[in-house]
């Protein structure tokens, strides 16, 4: 009998195919081991921790609980008395751009706890639906959709973006708009939406450059157009003097040392480095992703994970990227179960669920505890890897038909 013959009567067409099967088992068990891990360490901190964060969201601590929501609303109540909307008496400096503030005018009318029930309620809606949105886009079965969603009802992220009235589930909306709009064939529309979003969060400005290694001019002049228009609703809306009051805030904030903070920056300053050396490497980590996709740019899908791929090398370079950003990189995870890499896409979303306690259990300065509290970065950095795995593959699914008109 010959060797192939061989292979043939145990099930394999080919040889090489055994090297392949083996790494999917090893990823496979790897993935197993990382949701086990995850779900063990939720069930342990959750009863040392009983306090978690979702127990929080009944609270009526404007001032220092719901403390996003807060800075939002004083300075929305601002623009529309005609003040300052980076001067109130919100705890915190609001560090966003004065489009958010205009979107946010109808909550001025409301005093600040109902405000931010009603905005609560209404980013959970947003969420729920965008990962539906993704998961019908991708035709995952009911059963895999009802999953993800239970994950992400369960996640730290989501809880603390409810907690603290944060504006991440209105920015996955708009990439997960202009994301369809990509794959249903309106690369300008797509563009355009980005932009937008880049507009109430410039951090996610590295977004707009991947049309730009791809050499899609269209697409790239779009979205640089629609951001720059977005901005400037928002600047005519709260005077002249607000962008150069916000461009003064962005660029004077320093790197937060937080242990919530999961960028290169951020690791650096937790470690007692300059922050500066932690900003070049995450430079060099998102200029090498956007220089590989444009050597690369003939294999590189739009619609697949390239874009989300983009978005977590900007979040590792920027000098804040909060733990609850993992949200925005959710739909790229998704993408990963229709590249056959189901395992490691519930292994990216099973850290997610661990809480935020898991810093209480690591205190004093040493440097194990320091390496402890780099969970999240380590989490964003294997998102970033995943991704990036992933960006040239072929899409293995049929792009739904573009809808009529």
């Amino acid at each position: 009998m010959t060797v192939r013959n061989q292979w043939r009567r145990d099930g394999v067409d080919d040889p090489g195919r055994v090297p392949g099967a083996r790494a999917n088992a090893l990823r496979h068990a790897a993935s197993g081991m990382v949701v086990l891990a995850s779900v063990v360490a939720t069930v342990v901190l959750h009863v040392r921790h009983p306090d978690a964060l979702v127990t929080l969201l009944p609270g009526a601590d404007m001032r220092d609980l719901h403390v996003d929501f807060d800075t939002f609303w004083h300075s929305a109540v601002a623009l529309v008395g005609g003040a300052d909307i980076y001067e109130t008496p919100a705890k915190l400096t609001n560090l966003n751009p004065p489009l958010l503030t205009l979107l946010l005018v109808p909550f001025a009318g409301l005093d600040a706890l109902t405000a931010y029930r009603v905005f609560a309620v209404g980013t959970l809606l947003v969420v729920v639906a965008a990962v539906v949105a993704v998961a019908r886009e991708l035709r995952l079965t009911r059963p895999v959709t009802a999953l993800v969603v239970l994950a992400v009802l369960a996640s730290s992220p989501l809880h603390g973006t409810l907690v603290l009235g944060q504006i991440y589930p209105l920015l996955l909306a708009g990439l997960v708009a202009g994301w369809i709009a990509e794959r249903r064939g309106r690369p300008v529309l797509a563009a355009v939406l980005y932009g937008f979003t880049v507009a109430l969060k410039p951090s996610l400005a590295p977004l707009l450059l991947l049309p730009a290694v791809q050499r899609r001019w269209r697409p790239f002049r779009a979205g640089i157009a629609g951001a720059a228009g977005a901005t400037l609703l928002g600047v005519l809306a709260a005077g002249p003097s607000s962008a150069f009051t916000w461009l003064r805030i962005a660029v004077s904030e320093p790197v937060p040392d937080t242990v919530d903070n999961a960028s290169l920056p951020g690791l650096a300053v937790r470690f007692g480095v300059p922050s500066l050396l932690g900003a070049l490497l995450g430079a060099a980590v998102l200029v090498g992703t956007l220089v590989w996709m444009g050597r690369h740019r003939d294999r590189i899908d739009p619609a697949g994970t390239a874009p989300w791929a983009v978005l977590a090398a900007g979040l590792l370079f920027s000098p804040i990227a909060w733990h609850n950003y993992l949200m925005l990189l959710w739909p790229g995870v998704l993408l990963l179960v229709t590249l056959g890499l189901g395992g490691v896409a519930a292994a990216a979303l099973a850290v997610a669920v661990v809480p935020v306690s898991w810093n209480a259990e690591w205190t004093g300065d040493s440097i194990a505890a320091d390496v402890a509290r780099s969970l999240y970065f380590v989490v964003l950095l294997g998102y970033w890897l995943a991704l990036m795995w992933t960006a040239s593959r072929p899409r293995t699914s049929a792009r739904p038909a573009a809808p009529a008109g």
